[in-house]
């Protein structure tokens, strides 16, 4: 017989867990109650990374399998899906919410990481990965952390964040990941490239400013990834990089290592914020050297789905330009 339900105590709030033995990998044998129970093991990790943000959850409520499609904004029929809005019902009155506000300015209620009760909450709804806003609930339209993605293309690796003072929000956010991107590939123009199109880029590192931009976020620390194995994201020391395999870090032993090792990103949390006023200032010189919307200039194409944003240059990618948007970017 499956077992209905059994209930967990996390900290002062006791959080029930639904078909605890439900299969949620299936080559490892993971059930939903090992998941839910990995959140809480990593707990004093997966709540730093998440505390007092907006998070949109990634969720599974079947689990993985490698035939379980992720719904997209394109494709929008897999049985796994992004939830930016809280639920409208069955949501604890402890759990709480922050509005945020979409890049069309609708805005919405989110669910907000305010103590790990929450987080072990999600899990159960079949969250795997949790996306957090770089904002936190005291000011949701000032960014607290550059979020520097680096995509790899055939052949790269890894991703990291920078505390930075409340200050600005996010259009200048993502300018300053764009003069850094732009900084790194004038010192490394064979190994790192802000080209926002993937026939510009060859095999070069891509930094991914778009990652900065409004509701766009990065799966968090410990957020597991719908994998055979259940990897799960691994925070790591500068040191570790060049010895360790990102299939080295699942649910089933990433409980151990945090153990013994405990949260390899808790110097980072305590870290004194910084100023990105000298990544703006070098914004504003490629403002001046390279002029601004057009195809080139120092701004860059936002994603599609946005509306068109300021200075913006085209997002037709070069090689289908035709010559009537040239003469409207002032390429002809």
């Amino acid at each position: 017989m499956p077992v209905p339900a059994v209930e967990l105590e996390v900290g002062n709030r006791t959080v029930r867990v639904t078909s605890p033995d439900k299969i949620y990998f299936p080559d490892v044998g993971l059930t939903k109650l090992d998941i839910v129970s990995y959140v809480i093991a990593v707990g004093d990790g997966i709540f730093a990374a998440l505390k007092d943000r907006p998070v949109t959850m990634e969720r599974w409520p079947g689990g993985y399998r490698p035939d379980v499609k992720l719904s997209t904004r394109s494709d929008s029929h897999g049985e796994a899906f992004y939830q930016k809005r809280a639920p409208s019902k069955g949501m604890p009155d402890w759990v709480e919410t922050v509005t945020i506000t979409f890049p069309s300015g609708r805005t919405a209620d989110e669910v907000c990481a305010t103590e790990l009760a929450t987080i072990a909450w999600m899990a159960n709804l079949g969250t795997l990965r949790y996306h957090p806003w770089p904002v936190t609930k005291s000011n949701t339209e000032k960014v607290d952390q550059l979020r520097i993605d680096l995509d790899p293309q055939p052949g790269t690796d890894f991703a990291d964040a920078v505390p930075i003072q409340p200050t600005y929000g996010f259009i200048e956010a993502r300018h300053a990941v764009i003069a850094l991107g732009r900084e790194l590939s004038r010192r490394m123009p064979d190994h790192v490239t802000v080209s926002w199109w993937k026939e510009e880029r060859g095999a070069r590192i891509f930094v991914d400013f778009n990652q900065m931009a409004r509701d766009r976020t990065i799966a968090s620390a410990y957020s597991i990834r719908p994998t055979p194995t259940a990897l799960v994201s691994a925070p790591l020391t500068w040191d570790e990089l060049s010895d360790v395999a990102p299939q080295d870090f699942t649910v089933s032993s990433m409980p151990a290592r945090f153990a013994d090792v405990g949260d390899a990103w808790r110097p980072f949390y305590e870290l004194e914020p910084r100023s990105i006023d000298a990544a703006l200032e070098m914004y504003a010189r490629d403002e001046r050297d390279l002029g601004t919307g057009k195809y080139g200039g120092a701004e860059m194409p936002y994603p599609p789905d946005y509306p068109k944003m300021p200075g913006e240059p085209s997002r037709v990618q070069p090689s289908r330009m035709t010559n009537e948007t040239r003469e409207k970017e002032g390429l002809a």
